[in-house]
């Protein structure tokens, strides 16, 4: 109990921070051309993204409702008055007189005993209280994971657009070089032809590599909760910074810090509080009420004081109570199955990012050996080409090659990186 307050404390406080800064400074701004790594990129989306807010919200909500339920605790007083104002007609005494009628009711109502009802139903509350708290935590997790993924994405897209921003203006000294060959007789008109053709096709796929920047830039800006933001730069850190860790070590951090496992675990508790929340509508409540009323006419001179206890038993339902039951020990079930099934999905899901990142540590070294040698035999081929023992295809294959080798090592890259962040989110590592 002492660790949900706390945990209570510190989502509220956490909202109370969040709200105030936002009514202090606004909506968040980034300056034209400012230059953001990735830590802030995900700090904006922390303070701006419409998830994150809607999380808290919700928090906020399931909060609230355990003050309600533990209204059940205090006295419930109601004050009721009203004034009417009777012409008699009937009676000769009273013809054409007015009465004025002023009626005022106080009642206390104080529930006494009622056998754990109410504070069945605070626990219920207060687990699903904490269950909304992980949630929270969990869409926090989601968000981190799609800026960390938008973030390499665009970077990925940069790094391909260089790349072939480069091959064009290798297809274009390739073509000078073919033009002053056929020039002075040594290479036919063909040469310079496929040469041609070879350059037009480098330039479209620089123009589609150019359009994958901007969407990478447009998911990356939606990814922060910012879709209007300006431009700007964003810090290269596509690079593999090897993570320590072994699948046990993974996948036991887990199971222990999934908020979306703990979440489940709360509802399960309250769905444990259910059950006997529903039982209690077996048994007795005990209660007392306490009515003080104003006379009618209007005549303060005596007061009405009505003070009893009131004792009920529940004898025949329909057996709704006993449906009731057996519906909660349903959902505790259904809960339970839930949670079993949870861990399993976070099985794959550590076992499946840990392999990939892996797999993707392996493939970068082969990838970094493929592209120097892909460079050393674009080197030989227009050396080759220069003096006339190569020809234009081998050219031309070479180039295609180098290209290649460089989009497979940018992609490796990405994707030791993407494998990473998947792996500490199946982890529940929010940052």
């Amino acid at each position: 109990m002492g660790s949900l307050r706390m945990l209570w404390l510190i989502g509220i406080s956490l909202v109370a921070m969040v709200l105030s800064a936002y009514a202090e400074d606004g909506a968040v701004e980034i300056r034209p051309g400012e230059v953001l790594n990735l830590q802030k990129c995900i700090d904006i989306a922390l303070r701006q993204h419409p998830d994150i807010w809607a999380s808290r919200y919700n928090v906020q909500v399931a909060e609230s409702k355990v003050g309600q339920a533990r209204a059940g605790y205090y006295p419930q007083i109601t004050a009721t008055t009203g004034y009417s104002n009777t012409k008699s007609m009937s009676t000769p005494e009273v013809t054409g007189k007015s009465l004025n009628d002023y009626i005022g009711q106080t009642t206390l109502k104080q529930n006494l005993i009622d056998f754990g009802r109410t504070s069945s139903q605070v626990d219920v509350q207060r687990k699903t209280a904490q269950a909304s708290l992980f949630d929270s935590e969990n869409t926090v997790a989601q968000v981190v994971f799609n800026v960390k993924q938008a973030y390499y994405s665009l970077l990925r897209a940069q790094k391909n657009r260089d790349v072939a921003a480069e091959i064009v203006k290798q297809y274009e000294l390739h073509l000078n070089q073919a033009k002053g060959l056929y020039e002075v007789g040594t290479k036919p008109k063909i040469d310079v032809t496929k040469a041609e053709v070879d350059l037009t096709n480098a330039r479209l796929n620089l123009i589609k590599a150019e359009n994958a920047v901007k969407i990478a830039k447009a998911t990356l800006d939606n990814a922060m909760g910012l879709p209007l933001a300006p431009d700007y730069v964003i810090e290269d850190s596509l690079t593999m910074d090897k993570l320590s860790i072994t699948f046990d070590e993974a996948l036991e951090r887990a199971y222990k810090e999934r908020a979306d496992l703990k979440s489940l675990r709360a509802k399960v508790e309250a769905a444990a509080r259910s059950v006997d929340f529903a039982k209690k509508d077996f048994y007795p409540n005990l209660g007392t009420k306490i009515t003080y009323s104003i006379p009618k006419n209007g005549n303060f001179s005596g007061d009405d004081w009505d003070v009893g206890l009131s004792f009920s038993v529940p004898i025949f339902s329909g057996f709704s109570t006993t449906y009731k039951v057996q519906e909660a020990k349903a959902n505790l079930g259904l809960l339970k199955a839930n949670e079993e099934a949870l861990k399993q999905r976070i099985y794959l899901e550590v076992k499946e990012a840990y392999l990939n990142m892996v797999e993707a540590e392996e493939r970068i070294k082969a990838a970094e050996l493929a592209a120097k040698q892909a460079q050393e035999n674009l080197e030989l081929a227009r050396g080759r080409y220069g003096v006339g023992a190569g020809s234009s295809i081998e050219m031309t294959d070479a180039l295609v090659a180098y290209a290649r080798s460089q989009v497979e090592y940018i992609q490796a890259l990405y994707d030791y990186k993407i494998a990473e962040a998947s792996l500490l989110k199946a982890m529940g590592v929010s940052k």
